[in-house]
Order: structure tokens, then C-alpha cells, then sequence
């Protein structure tokens, strides 16, 4: 992916609505959902949704099929990577010993001591 690509994909995650419709395919993997569910699940007019999906289509970051006559919409896995790929091209001066783990596994949860709490 180009300057010119990413500028575009990033501009249509720039959005709120974009992000989470974006999000939601991903965590979909590739079998997808339909726009309507879509559409339920952020509670979002069809008029809206639509609206969306195009911008998102446009940007090259998601894919729609026609299942009858309705629209199931998939992420597109492999422009998100590239997408991800541009933003970190030559991390850390291309010195793989000074970059982070690409993927930084959540952190585990301390916890809280509450005062008064008994210990167990």
C-alpha cells in the first residue's frame, strides 16, 4: 500500500460509525455479515448504513456480495494488512531490536486491594 491508499483507508476509519462497522466484519472473519444485521447491531437507518458501506467499499476496506436480496459484507483482510504494513514500514529505523511486538498481548489485570479487604 501507497501513501495515496492509506490516506483514503485511513480517511474512512476516520469515522466513528466506519470504525465499528469496520471492526465488526473483522471480528467476523470471513464468512462476513449481512448489512442488515449490521445495520441492527449499531443501530443504524439502512439509509445510513448504506451510506457507510459504500465509503468503505470505495476505500477498498470491505466487500460485498450479493446473497439473494440482501448484501453480506466482508472486511478486506488483505488491504487491512497492507494498511497495517504501510503504518509500520521501517519501524525503529528497520532495527528489529528496538520495535515492540507488532501485536502486544493485552495486560493481565493486577488486583485491586481494597482497604479493609481480607486477604485469602
Amino acid at each position: 500500500m501507497e501513501m495515496q491508499n492509506a490516506t483514503i483507508a485511513l480517511a474512512a476509519l476516520g469515522h466513528t460509525t466506519r470504525l465499528a462497522i469496520f471492526r465488526l466484519l473483522v471480528e467476523a472473519g470471513r464468512d462476513g455479515r449481512m448489512a442488515g444485521d449490521i445495520a441492527e447491531a449499531l443501530a443504524l437507518p439502512g439509509a445510513t448504513a448504506s451510506f457507510h458501506f459504500k465509503e468503505l467499499s470505495a476505500a477498498g476496506l470491505i466487500q460485498g456480495e450479493s446473497r439473494g436480496r440482501f448484501i453480506c459484507y466482508t472486511a478486506n483482510f488483505d488491504a487491512m494488512n497492507g494498511l497495517i504494513e504501510f503504518l509500520t514500514r521501517n519501524c525503529c529505523g528497520n532495527d528489529a531490536s528496538q520495535c515492540v511486538p507488532a501485536i502486544c498481548p493485552p495486560a493481565q489485570a493486577k488486583p485491586v486491594k481494597r482497604k479493609g479487604a481480607v486477604a485469602q
